[in-house]
């Protein structure tokens, strides 16, 4: 398995060491959170969670809301890019 934090695997295969030297730099620099920020935020977000959880009906009908509304906007932006519409 390989390491999620090789940053080779991002990079071209013939880049040179000095860009991986370079990623390795700034991801060692990166700034972690400290742990009593993290577990707040954790409390936080765990007193907020009402812990109500959508049935399959509810699911099915928020998934059709909202792609009927995307589609709704891809429709606007196709008859836009044609010159006419409310955008054009």
């Amino acid at each position: 398995m390989t390491d999620p934090y090789d940053i080779r695997s991002d990079l071209e295969p013939d880049s040179g060491e000095d860009l991986v030297a370079l990623g390795n730099r700034l991801l060692d620099a990166r700034p972690v959170p400290r742990a009593a920020f993290r577990g707040d935020l954790g409390r936080h977000l765990a007193a907020r969670s009402t812990g109500r959880r959508l049935d399959g009906f509810q699911l099915r009908a928020l998934i059709a809301v909202n792609g009927v509304a995307g589609l709704l906007l891809l429709a606007v932006g196709a008859v836009s890019a044609a010159g006419a519409g409310p955008l054009g």
